[in-house]
């Protein structure tokens, strides 16, 4: 008995779609490189270490200590093993001052295929609850030249306080740099990334940092003003170092195509 389980493959119809599929999809990539179109992003490592990060150059910055993650498997959600989580003391600030420490937290990813392990998941996996979150622009004076970065600040509080439980509310704020091109949120720095079909690289930073100082067996956080304020003076101390010395270089027209 004849076989014909494999006859519709042999119908004209259906070798001449085949055909068509193979043609197009040898044409489309052709097409792509003959127009500088990356679907497959090659990894970018910074000019240098975050480890490195110049220390003398924070200016009344003092650290006071750097952390690592001990535990492989937070390392692993991370996405990277590019970080520093410092704490850093102003020692300009007074000695009271809800804004006189702060804990820094860089990450760096060479090959983003994500945007992974933003604060709002990191706290409320830790405990805590998100009471609002609102997008600020910062004014940064770098080198003498004033700039304007997107930000995103955080509220977060305790999930369940009680009576032997201050009720306290505490602000996290964050930005992405990628390619570049600085965003506020996660979804922000997907439309950038997506947006760079034209360059071979890509790259994204998160810069994360909270205020606060312990005293007396509590620990104060800064308002929303004062909050922005000191995020200013940090920032415009930890930007130009990050920029000149660690983020790695994209061509203008690669930039300019993330916009």
């Amino acid at each position: 008995m004849r076989d014909t389980r494999y006859q519709i493959y042999l119908q004209p119809a259906f070798l001449i779609c085949a055909i068509v599929l193979a043609i197009a999809g040898s044409g489309m990539s052709i097409a792509i490189k003959s127009f500088g179109v990356y679907l497959k992003k090659e990894p970018l490592p910074l000019k240098k270490s975050l480890d490195l990060l110049d220390e003398n150059g924070l200016a009344a910055y003092r650290v006071v200590s750097k952390d690592k993650i001990e535990n492989e498997e937070i390392v692993k959600a991370l996405g990277t093993e590019d970080y520093i989580q410092w704490t850093l003391e102003d020692t300009g600030a007074a000695a009271d001052s809800a804004v006189r420490y702060c804990l820094l937290f860089i990450t760096y990813y060479e090959l983003p295929d994500r945007v992974p392990h933003v604060p709002e998941e990191c706290y409320t996996g830790s405990g805590y609850q998100k009471l609002s979150s609102d997008g600020i622009t910062l004014e940064i004076n770098k080198d003498g030249t004033e700039g304007k970065i997107p930000a995103r600040r955080l509220i977060f509080g305790a999930m369940n306080s009680n009576v032997w439980q201050a009720d306290t509310k505490f602000p996290v704020l964050y930005f992405f740099n990628v390619n570049g091109v600085y965003a506020s949120s996660r979804e922000d720095a997907r439309i950038v990334l997506n947006k760079n079909i034209f360059g071979e690289y890509s790259y994204f930073c998160k810069v994360e940092w909270k205020f606060f100082n312990a005293k007396f067996g509590t620990v104060a956080y800064p308002s929303k003003e004062e909050a922005a304020a000191a995020s200013q003076k940090l920032l415009s101390v930890i930007l130009p170092i990050l920029e000149s010395q660690h983020w790695p270089g994209i061509k203008k027209e690669e930039a300019d195509s993330s916009k």
